[in-house]
């Protein structure tokens, strides 16, 4: 079922419980934010999503708390500060901070302590979580639909809610929650979007599939202010938290070549780029099997999606001779000095350095999103 689509019924029936609907009075709005599982519809196919990203597993309705998303939603008051430095705004013991486009929430809590408080959010939230690893400091919601899209017309608002399960946005979403513990036993929070999109299959349209489509920071930034609010319920009307417009300078990342094998310069130290690096693996689609801070360690499997030069997912849904790739492990690993700089080197799953093509454009792809 492709965005918006309704599937069809007897012309006599809808126009009976169009008629029946409006006769009983006017249909309230709906939020602007209600999330829903597709596996939901318990008749319904498994649906078909690239390789290396988890199937939908069946949930209840999602209806978030804490009002409609918005743009403007979340900050801080040193957002004139260098965004290269930490900017900080303090409420209690929770501190939004940010470096370059990355925002995220420290808590003077430790992981064991947040660990229950952060998955009551998500459950209380009506997620179901697919994935916890509190060893790892790791949770990922189910594939869920922000039913909220769909276009509320007429018929929509008639019947909508009778007949829900015929409608769909094209559009699901998951989120992976990431406490790593600091050097004075606090917690830092992050919060990554992952999305999907359905397209058709073939040209006569009698087929869809699932493939990737881009994260949305805004949301993030959403359900990072929402679970502080949730932390702390007592700052749900706080003006600190409203948004600055104050854009961010790019930080500096270089793609070098240390003995003939991809690496990245960056020109940071070890705190901010061990961040940036995580984010930039949760958003891009690879499945963190393992990280290791003290020895700047992820440990990481990844597929290529849509490879250039070569069949990606969506060519290979025409082509029956173009075999599925298998994901492959990488470990990435951060050296700093103390001068603020760190590099970013490529390894293969024994952890040497890696001279592939797929190499290459993982090191391209942190270049492109450290920036």
């Amino acid at each position: 079922m492709l965005p918006f689509a309704i599937s069809s019924f007897r012309s006599s029936s809808l126009i009976a419980l169009v008629f029946l609907l409006t006769a009983c009075g006017s249909v309230l709005e709906t939020d602007k934010v209600n999330y829903k599982s597709e596996s939901d519809a318990k008749n319904a196919a498994p649906l078909e999503v690239p390789p290396d990203l988890t199937k939908m597993s069946r949930s209840k309705r999602y209806e978030l708390p804490g009002g409609s998303i918005s743009a403007k939603t979340l900050s801080t008051e040193a957002a004139t500060a260098d965004p290269d430095t930490t900017s900080p705004l303090r409420i209690a013991d929770l501190q939004i901070k940010k470096s370059g486009s990355q925002i995220w929430l420290e808590v003077g809590r430790t992981p064991e302590a947040l660990w229950p408080q952060v998955k009551t959010f998500w459950t209380e939230a009506g997620f179901t979580l697919a994935r916890e690893e509190q060893k790892l400091g790791l949770m990922e919601t189910d594939w869920a639909e922000n039913r909220a899209k769909l276009p509320q017309d007429f018929i929509r608002r008639s019947i909508g809610k009778l007949v829900d399960s015929l409608y769909s946005t094209g559009e699901r979403d998951k989120f992976r929650i990431s406490l790593e513990r600091t050097s004075d036993n606090k917690t830092e929070i992050y919060i990554s979007h992952r999305g999907l999109i359905e397209v058709y299959a073939d040209t006569m349209a009698r087929k869809t599939v699932w493939q990737p489509r881009p994260s949305d920071p805004e949301l993030e930034k959403e359900f990072l202010r929402r679970l502080m609010i949730q932390l702390d319920p007592t700052l749900a009307n706080n003006e600190k938290m409203a948004e600055a417009a104050t854009p961010s300078k790019a930080s500096a990342s270089t793609l070098v070549n240390i003995e003939g094998k991809p690496a990245v310069s960056f020109n940071q130290g070890f705190d901010i780029t061990w961040r940036r690096v995580g984010l930039t693996l949760d958003r891009n689609g690879f499945t963190v099997e393992d990280r290791d801070r003290k020895l700047g360690m992820y440990f990481v499997r990844y597929v290529e999606v849509n490879a250039d030069g070569e069949p990606g997912f969506f060519s290979r849904i025409f082509s029956k001779s173009a075999p599925v790739k298998e994901p492959q492990q990488f470990r990435i690993k951060i050296e700093s000095n103390q001068e603020q700089q760190s590099t970013i080197l490529i390894l293969n799953s024994s952890g040497a350095p890696d001279g592939s093509e797929t190499a290459k454009k993982i090191a391209q792809l942190l270049v492109n999103e450290l920036q």
